[in-house]
């Protein structure tokens, strides 16, 4: 019973200190990224676009052998790619945080960090949207079976919120570690596209952890059969997620001018591999600790690529290394 108290006060600790800091330190789209900023203007053919070796496209000999404008361009697509997909992401998982904030009763510290981590992915979205306006790119939104997914995941928030946190970590933390990855590149990157992930990796840890607390304090909680629910389910969705967000599809590269026998190529190979289970990993022993990865459900991770390895740090591959 003692435990049981301390962890509630802990939890409720770690709530108040997140509402604290949403407060203290926030931003906003069109004050905090330098839009206007004369050494911030978006060009196309800005070498600064162009894919590094590391990544698993601009490592291919397809892409070194391009001329310069065009790798910048398809680079700077990617970009334009990635935060697209990002909008629709902070979409979903917007309308699943006002389920769930409904669902709190009087006087809940999570209704009020609910609506804090409501109000920056707000943000994040107009920050998204707003850079790829400015890059002219045509990207298509989610259709099919993702789509209808998607349109069934905010109601998670108020039916199975831990379900629900289970999509939010599965869509934050791969992103969020790709970019800090990318941060490490300091002045190589176009200065709007460094301060757009500096301010979405800042708030993005506190979405992060607030999901991972939730989850600490309420799966112990539930059934046997809803606890299964999870670890059965979260492979897969971490699966889609990774491969929505990094494996653009086909007609969008084709509008790209890359063909489609390397792109086949690149999402087969190797470094894409390591690429996705890297940015998993840390995913992976989130929910490992959890509790939510069982020795039965641990296959299913590693046959979909995702699961535990000698080599499953995140790290991106060396430029030596070859596919």
């Amino acid at each position: 019973m003692q435990a049981s108290i301390a962890r509630q006060q802990n939890y409720s600790d770690v709530i108040a200190r997140l509402n604290r800091a949403s407060v203290a330190k926030h931003f906003d789209a069109y004050v905090d990224v330098p839009w206007d900023a004369p050494h911030a203007q978006l060009d196309a053919h800005d070498p600064r676009w162009e894919l590094d070796a590391d990544d698993p496209l601009g490592a291919t000999d397809w892409y070194r052998q391009q001329p310069q404008d065009q790798r910048a361009r398809i680079g700077l697509a990617m970009v334009a790619y990635a935060m697209k997909r990002g909008v629709e992401f902070e979409n979903v998982l917007s309308r699943g945080l006002l389920e769930f904030a409904l669902s709190r009763p009087n006087g809940s510290p999570e209704f009020r960090y609910a609506y804090h981590e409501l109000i920056e992915e707000g943000q994040h979205s107009l920050m998204f949207q707003e850079f790829v306006n400015r890059t002219g790119c045509e990207i298509a939104g989610i259709s099919g079976l993702r789509s209808f997914f998607a349109r069934r995941v905010p109601a998670l928030g108020k039916r199975f919120p831990e379900l629900f946190f289970v999509y939010v970590l599965a869509g934050e933390v791969p992103i969020d570690q790709n970019q800090r990855a990318l941060l490490r590149r300091a002045d190589a990157l176009h200065p709007l596209l460094r301060k757009i992930m500096q301010i979405h990796v800042t708030e993005e840890a506190r979405h992060v952890c607030f999901a991972q607390k939730y989850l600490a304090e309420h799966v112990p909680r539930l059934s046997g059969l809803r606890r299964a629910q999870l670890q059965w389910m979260a492979p897969f969705i971490t699966f889609e997620t990774a491969r929505l967000m990094f494996e653009p599809p086909r007609a969008f590269t084709r509008k790209l001018g890359i063909p489609g026998w390397l792109m086949a190529d690149v999402h087969v190979s190797r470094r894409h591999e390591e690429f996705m289970a890297g940015a998993v990993q840390p995913l992976y022993e989130s929910f490992r600790e959890l509790g939510l990865v069982s020795r039965e459900s641990q296959q299913v991770w590693r046959l979909l690529g995702l699961g535990p390895r000698q080599s499953a740090r995140y790290a991106l591959p060396s430029r030596s290394t070859q596919q």
